[in-house]
């Protein structure tokens, strides 16, 4: 397995879901920046699971630091962080059928069945606590520069919540109050609806997906790369890693599909002596390279594979077709937990084109 991400600034996950411990290690952070370990506990809290439209596994999260850091700051060493798993149940688990929408089959297929298979294993959504966690790490000091990061659940359950501000002004307003809410929507009213419709799901024994979109303030111009390195192929290489992530897409995506170009370009103008974009249809990205104007894009998460309706599939070891029911505590949605997930990712994938940019210092820099 491969399981590092970034060239200037890198993460490596390890761990499994039923292992002792799952963790990251951040390789290539500025030496000074501070840490703030109850800064990190609040985040994973915004990931933990809560209430009935989530799993019933609790995990508490209680990371240990136990690298990289020394009287609050990072020494530039790389920083190495674990986290216990203490809430697991392998009972639930035996080798056999294969659970649709799963990495089980692929993963038999790739490691030749000495895969844990328990909760997942390695593939479990469980390890993106530890992404939570080294995300946790780097999101103060872009806060520092001015990088501004939040997410909203644009959609669950084909309920859709209200757009982002327009304005800048407005957009940092909501990202301010996203960041503070548990279930990350801009509208409580639709809220509501959305978590009713997980409940119904779960009730039924089916389960639901969503649109996660991100916005990102406060970047400056002319980071990223033309081609093989442009800031959407960055960040799309680091938000697909995020389990149940199908689709990405930057500004206005595929709608800009049915626009002329008099509809999808983004007129300039003159604006506090600076030039700015009239609309932001490219989602703050021109030619791969930001162009100042806020970073938007969206992430389709799918539906939780694991559901509690009889599904047909085969059992790897015998080829024999079976029926299979998944057991276990599963969620019924994720898409609200998702979304600390990507912000916590696209901190990370950011800071690494950052350092590229300006040099591995400049996030410590006043």
């Amino acid at each position: 397995m491969k399981n590092t991400f970034g060239v200037s600034v890198a993460v490596t996950l390890f761990g499994e879901s039923h292992g002792p411990e799952i963790g990251a290690v951040i390789d290539g952070l500025a030496p000074g920046l501070p840490v703030d370990e109850a800064f990190i506990a609040g985040r994973l809290a915004l990931r933990r699971p809560a209430g009935k439209i989530s799993t019933t596994r609790r995990e508490a999260d209680a990371f240990r630091i136990v690298s990289g850091v020394f009287e609050g700051r990072t020494t530039g060493s790389p920083l190495a962080l674990l986290i216990p798993n203490t809430d697991t149940r392998s009972g639930d688990y035996q080798r056999g059928p294969a659970r649709p929408g799963h990495a089980d089959l692929a993963a038999f297929e790739k490691y030749h069945g000495f895969e844990d298979y328990r909760g997942g294993g390695h593939f479990s959504g469980r390890i993106t606590a530890a992404l939570v966690a080294a995300g946790a790490v780097v999101l103060p000091a872009l806060e520092r520069k001015g990088v501004r990061i939040g997410t909203h659940i644009a959609r669950c359950a084909g309920v859709g919540d209200v757009p982002f501000s327009a304005s800048e002004t407005g957009l940092a307003a909501d990202l301010e109050r996203l960041n503070r809410l548990p279930f990350a929507v801009l509208d409580e009213g639709r809220g509501s609806a959305m978590r009713d419709a997980v409940e119904k799901a779960a009730a039924d024994g089916d389960s639901v997906g969503g649109v996660l979109e991100t916005a990102v303030l406060g970047l400056p111009a002319g980071v990223g790369e033309p081609w093989f390195d442009s800031v959407e192929s960055v960040l799309s290489h680091a938000l697909f890693s995020v389990p149940a992530v199908k689709g990405v897409e930057f500004g206005g995506g595929f709608a800009l599909a049915d626009m002329t170009g008099s509809q999808a370009n983004d007129p300039l103008r003159m604006r506090d002596g600076r030039i700015v974009a009239v609309t932001n249809h490219n989602g703050g990205i021109n030619g791969g390279v930001t162009n100042g104007m806020p970073l938007i894009f969206r992430c389709a998460v799918k539906p939780t594979p694991s559901i509690a309706l009889e599904q047909q599939t085969v059992n790897p070891l015998t080829g024999e077709e079976t029926l299979l029911s998944v057991r276990g505590r599963h969620d019924p949605a994720i898409v609200h937990r998702a979304r600390v997930v990507v912000d916590s990712v696209a901190a990370l994938a950011l800071c690494d084109l950052l350092a590229l940019r300006f040099g591995t210092d400049w996030l410590a820099r006043d």
